[in-house]
């Protein structure tokens, strides 16, 4: 059976800025992209590799395929506060001590760190306002349905 995620789009203001981040400080590399446009305007679709098989992709707007003022940040941009919606990589703890002194190196510090009990947290926003997680199992989702549906439907 197939499953998990090919790849997540979002959308970015600035092509470089947004690799830089992905590419530079995260450590996921710049794989393919798309350019599709014309004289008045145009896409690029980027694609950023996870290390799984999956991706990570961006699309940026320019010139009349944007519209005027578009939004990047998923949550903010729809009045939700920036925890709501996220993405949320796999990580170890070394992982994300990598990942913490890599940022603070280009300036950035983390927006929060929480023990969920199951994992803990580390939480920056990247440069289009989405929020990203970097997750350390402790010991992650023990699966429990009956309790999921009934607190589900409490």
């Amino acid at each position: 059976m197939i499953s998990g995620f090919h790849h997540v789009a979002f959308a970015c203001k600035d092509p470089e800025e947004t690799r830089h981040f992905y590419e530079d400080l995260l450590g996921f590399p710049l794989i393919h992209t798309e350019i599709d446009g014309n004289d008045t305007g145009g896409i690029k679709h980027l694609f950023f590799d996870l290390g799984d098989g999956s991706s990570m992709a961006f699309f940026y707007l320019e010139g009349d395929r944007a519209p005027s003022d578009y939004k990047t940040e998923i949550s903010t941009g729809l009045g939700l506060p920036v925890w709501v919606n996220h993405v949320a990589f796999k990580a170890n703890i070394e992982r994300k001590q990598q990942v913490r002194e890599r940022l603070h190196q280009a300036g950035l510090a983390p927006l929060m760190e929480v023990d969920h009990d199951w994992c803990q947290s580390l939480y920056y926003v990247d440069p289009n306002g989405i929020m990203v997680e970097f997750c350390e199992d402790s010991p992650g989702i023990v699966p429990d349905r009956a309790t999921a549906l009934q607190r589900l439907q409490a």
